[in-house]
C-alpha cells in the first residue's frame, strides 16, 4: 500500500533530504521526516512555507508534480502594497512571464490568515502597507507566484501553500507531518 504524508514545511527548508551543494549545512527534510522511501512530490522553495507532499506512490507523484495534470494548488501570499481588485485582474487573465504566460489563476483579497509565526519574522516597515490574497495556479513553474504578484507590481514578502489538490494545512503544524489516510480530505 503506497504511503502519502503531508508535511508543513517551514521557512528555510530545503525540499529534499540531503544537501551536498553547500558548505555550510542548510536544513533538509532529513531533519524532520524519517520515513524510508518517501519523495517530495514537487518543490517549495526555501524561502516559502506550506505544504509539501512526499509519497512512495510514484504515479502519485507525478500526478502532484506534472502541470499537465492542471492540479490546483492554493497559496497565501503577503505582498508588499495595497492591492485593489482591479490590480489582481492581470492574475485572473494570466500574465506573461518572462518563460511564456501563465494560465489564469483564481485570486482573492483576504484577510490576514491565522498562520504561525514565522522564523524569522517577515520585515514590517510602518510605511509600506501589506496585504495578504489567496491565489490559486494549476501549473508549477520556478518561483512562479512570486514572479506573478512581482509582475503586478506587490512583490511577495511571505508565501505559504496552504493546499494542493484535496489535501491541505489543516491540522498540521509547522515542521510536522501526518499520513495523508490521517487528512480529511473534504476540509
Amino acid at each position: 500500500m503506497a504511503r502519502t504524508l503531508l508535511f508543513n514545511k517551514p521557512f528555510d527548508v530545503l525540499s529534499q533530504f540531503t544537501d551536498a551543494k553547500s558548505p555550510t549545512p542548510r536544513r533538509t527534510l532529513s531533519d524532520f521526516i524519517d520515513v524510508p522511501r518517501v519523495y517530495p512530490a514537487g518543490r517549495l522553495d526555501r524561502d516559502s512555507e506550506g505544504l509539501l507532499i512526499l509519497t512512495d506512490d510514484g504515479k502519485l507523484q507525478a500526478q502532484i508534480a506534472n502541470p499537465t495534470h492542471k492540479l490546483p494548488k492554493t497559496y497565501y501570499a503577503q505582498v508588499e502594497g495595497d492591492p485593489s481588485e482591479n490590480d489582481l485582474q492581470p492574475l485572473r487573465d494570466g500574465v506573461t512571464l518572462k518563460d511564456g504566460p501563465t494560465r489564469p489563476a483564481q485570486v482573492s483579497l483576504i484577510d490576514p490568515p491565522r498562520l504561525w509565526e514565522r522564523d524569522p519574522p517577515v520585515r514590517y516597515r510602518k510605511s509600506v502597507p501589506d496585504r495578504w490574497i489567496s491565489l490559486t495556479i494549476t501549473e508549477g513553474r520556478n518561483r512562479q507566484v512570486r514572479r506573478m504578484t512581482a509582475h503586478i507590481g506587490f512583490p511577495t514578502l511571505r508565501l505559504v501553500r496552504w493546499r494542493v489538490g484535496i489535501w491541505s494545512l489543516d491540522g498540521v503544524g509547522p515542521g510536522k507531518w501526518i499520513d495523508a489516510v490521517d487528512a480529511d480530505p473534504s476540509r
